[in-house]
């Protein structure tokens, strides 16, 4: 862990920590949905995790499109108006929302998981659909939360 200090790991933990709570409250919510109707909404099972990398990814492309800053130049900015001194995210915070948040929010393993499991039940067209929507809205989103930040912040982006 070269180059962190006590405070970027605790950003980092922090982030991962509420992630991955999201993360299983979001797959919780879906499966007790799921639960209330398993004829009508059992094909969704699984789905709910390209829905959660598809956001997760938004958001992530909206964090590290949004302006690096250092925090003394926050505290130089004259305004009571949060939004007026509002420059971009400190490098801290980009780590603890988009490597630790968006990192434990998201999950590669989980739908890694999903693809194999289909693919060994013979479900191959459900694998194959699955790999191609999460794969590509996923980048579409990331590319969307980019331009969605640099069309809000203007120049400052």
């Amino acid at each position: 862990m070269s180059g962190l200090v006590p405070a970027d790991i605790a950003a980092l933990g922090a982030g991962a920590f509420f992630g991955a709570l999201s993360r299983y409250q979001a797959g919780k919510i879906a499966s007790d949905f799921i639960a209330t109707n398993p004829k009508a909404y059992g094909k969704l099972t699984g789905w709910h995790t390209a829905g959660l990398n598809i956001s997760g990814s938004f958001l992530l492309g909206a964090i590290y499109a949004m302006p690096t800053i250092d925090v003394d130049k926050i505290n130089q900015i004259q305004s009571n108006k949060p939004w007026e001194r509002f420059q971009g995210l400190s490098p801290r915070a980009k780590l603890m929302l988009g490597v630790g948040f968006c990192g434990s929010f998201t999950t590669f393993s989980t739908f890694s998981y999903d693809v194999v499991t289909w693919m060994n039940e013979g479900r191959l067209v459900r694998a194959f659909s699955y790999v191609a929507t999460n794969n590509i809205c996923s980048v579409a989103a990331a590319g969307f939360g980019m331009m969605v930040v640099k069309k809000i912040l203007g120049a400052k982006a």
